[in-house]
């Protein structure tokens, strides 16, 4: 039947596309496949493309884009001009040590709480563990008030009769690792979680015969067989935060003296008088180019070591 319709010339093209569907399931999954990795593709990379054309076009000419959109011009001078203009450097070195320093602080803390979720039988583990997730999925802007009260010094509190204020952390780096560690930490959890659940007893049952304790049969023998996922959740906490936009962006004055990250570099070149796209589209491609050389360096070994370990037994 479907060879029939297939060859009746009075068939429609969506009749005949529909019964060689049909017949050669290979070609629509291979279709499907470029079609979706082309949509990806294009959303994906067209940001970066627009970008490239804002850098290299010339500020005078920038009211002059039509379709295509293509550079009028050649200024690569503004890749020079970002640092000169302003320190974009120490914007960078900022935004390196606030996401080293959250990612050193997500990896001990959620080390230890995924060696208690996943190798430790308690009760109430798994609400605890839902309660944990559900943290990350809170709005920033809802922590925002009361936690610029506490780290400008508004908060007192009394303590045998002593009123103690809270320490002014703003425009320093605990200002925004802090808030970014309660934010990316649940994530974190719930991946060391999963790994240290993985590995078996008995490996760490032999390294407590010989006098380890829990801490030790941890940091000696948990974390080493769960390099991937420690690897997937620090490399994950680092681009998060390094492209984190919200507290980055409020608690600091946007000086790179007062550690403001890359956002406040970029928002430099918009003054009160003039807003030169040109230098924010090239300080934004020189600022993403660390994560992207990052993701694409440790996606394969991340992935690699995913597969790894799900086929460990």
């Amino acid at each position: 039947m479907a060879t029939e319709t297939q060859d009746d010339p009075d068939a429609g093209p969506l009749t005949r596309w529909v019964q060689s569907a049909i017949q050669r399931p290979e070609k629509v999954y291979k279709s499907l496949f470029y079609v979706v990795t082309g949509f990806f593709l294009i959303t994906t990379l067209f940001p970066f493309y627009w970008l490239l054309v804002l850098a290299l076009t010339p500020l005078d000419k920038l009211s002059n884009f039509g379709f295509p959109p293509v550079p009028h011009g050649f200024n690569v001078e503004a890749f020079a001009t970002i640092f000169q203009q302003v320190p974009f450097h120490l914007f960078m070195i900022n935004s390196f040590v606030l996401a080293i320093l959250t990612t050193i602080f997500v990896l001990v803390i959620a080390s230890l709480a995924g060696y208690v979720f996943g190798r430790l039988e308690f009760p109430g583990r798994v609400p605890l563990m839902l309660l944990i997730l559900a943290i990350s999925y809170f709005p920033p802007a809802a922590f925002l008030l009361p936690l610029f009260q506490l780290f400008t010094g508004n908060v007192e509190m009394v303590l045998f009769g002593m009123t103690i204020k809270s320490p002014v952390l703003y425009n320093t780096p605990w200002s925004m690792t802090l808030p970014f560690s309660a934010l990316f930490l649940p994530l974190s959890i719930f991946i060391l979680t999963t790994f240290y659940g993985q590995i078996p007893d008995g490996l760490e049952d032999a390294a407590r015969i010989e006098g380890t304790t829990r801490i030790g049969a941890l940091f000696r023998v948990i974390i080493p067989l769960s390099a991937p996922g420690v690897a997937t959740a620090g490399v994950l906490t680092f681009i998060s935060v390094y492209n984190e936009f919200f507290f980055s962006f409020l608690m600091n004055s946007g000086a790179a003296t007062d550690w403001a990250p890359l956002v406040g570099g970029i928002l430099s070149f918009q003054t009160q008088y003039q807003q030169l796209f040109n230098l924010m589209a090239a300080a934004s491609i020189v600022g993403v180019l660390p994560a992207v050389i990052l993701v694409v360096v440790a996606q394969e070994r991340i992935v690699s070591g995913l597969t790894a370990g799900a086929l460990k037994e």
